[in-house]
């Protein structure tokens, strides 16, 4: 007896996803085609090996569709329901446009939910240290979950001058403090050769956590963490303010520039209250580090940041 043919669309999918978890993943021919009889049909002791090839016109041997067509298992895999992730590759999600409607809801980079949360947040913290508790309880940016600790600022938070750099590195993430690696040690230098240090000046970051590998910071990631950095900066209310590299210069300064053309230029950062600081945008020292003939501009810089902050009395 046959089966009736499936007429309706509920039919017709559960046929198709049997198909395709047969291995059928294409249909050749209009009519089917009874291998079973052409076997039987086949002279004795020749097997299927030694069946004469098909016909085909002469010329350049072309591409055939089996040679081309996915495996069983890959066709599968996309027969599965929408809500049941395909097996991983291995392959970095982010380099597949439409993986995130795959990935899980845990690994998903957080939404405008916890950037608004984090600006309530933020608005809410009247102090420093009430500020960074509110950072170290927050759970709204997935970049908490692999750092090991709140890098939140280093120095002194009554100093005049504020430098903020982009995110923590290895041994800042190790240390729970800003610029404590190599970058941190040309920064003291830096600030040396002006007569500062780390006692009349206020470090920070615009990301608090730093990112798996010291990979760059997603916009979502950035967005998240830019009430944080902002506030910050209103409580210190410093009389200067030095962006570290581009990063924290297009972030604090809603500008698209890149940082060798900003760097050297005086701008202004206002605050949520309205206050305007001078900002003097200039490059990162990790940068620095890897062009050293660069270093004349940032000394450069640094020398308009000390005669700003000595006009400013």
């Amino acid at each position: 007896m046959t089966a009736a043919s499936p007429s309706t669309p509920a039919e017709i999918a559960e046929l198709l996803a049997f198909y395709a978890s047969a291995g059928v993943d294409d249909a050749l021919e209009d009519a089917p085609i009874n291998r079973f009889a052409e076997a039987a049909a086949r002279p004795a002791g020749r097997g299927p090996a030694e069946r004469p090839a098909e016909r085909a016109p002469a010329g350049p041997r072309l591409e055939t569709r089996s040679e081309t067509r996915p495996a069983p298992e890959q066709v599968a895999a996309r027969a599965q329901a929408p809500d049941r992730p395909a097996p991983s590759s291995g392959l970095d999600a982010r380099n597949i446009p439409d993986a995130p409607a795959r990935m899980p809801a845990a690994a998903a980079v957080p939404d405008e939910a916890q950037a608004a949360a984090a600006r309530q947040l933020a608005a809410s913290a009247s102090t420093l240290e009430e500020l960074r508790q509110h950072m170290a309880a927050f759970d709204g940016c997935n970049l908490k979950f692999t750092a090991k600790n709140l890098v939140f600022a280093d120095g002194n938070p009554n100093a005049e001058l504020m430098l903020v750099g982009e995110a923590p590195g290895r041994d800042e993430d190790l240390e729970g403090l800003p610029f404590v690696g190599r970058s941190g040690r040309l920064l003291d230098r830096m600030l040396a050769a002006i007569g500062l240090d780390r006692n009349s000046a206020y470090i920070a970051n615009v990301i608090p956590w730093r990112p798996p590998g010291n990979r760059t910071p997603t916009p979502h990631e950035t967005e998240i963490c830019r009430p944080f950095i902002e506030r910050q900066i209103e409580l210190v209310n410093p009389k200067v303010l030095v962006n570290l590299g581009g990063p924290s210069a297009k972030t604090l300064l809603n500008t698209t520039e890149g940082i060798l053309r900003l760097r050297g230029n005086w701008r202004v950062h206002t605050t949520a209250s309205g206050i305007a600081i001078p900002a003097m945008p200039t490059l990162h020292p990790a940068y620095l580090l890897r062009t050293p003939a660069h270093k004349k501009l940032a000394w450069r810089d640094f020398l308009e940041v000390k005669a700003k902050l000595k006009a400013s009395g």
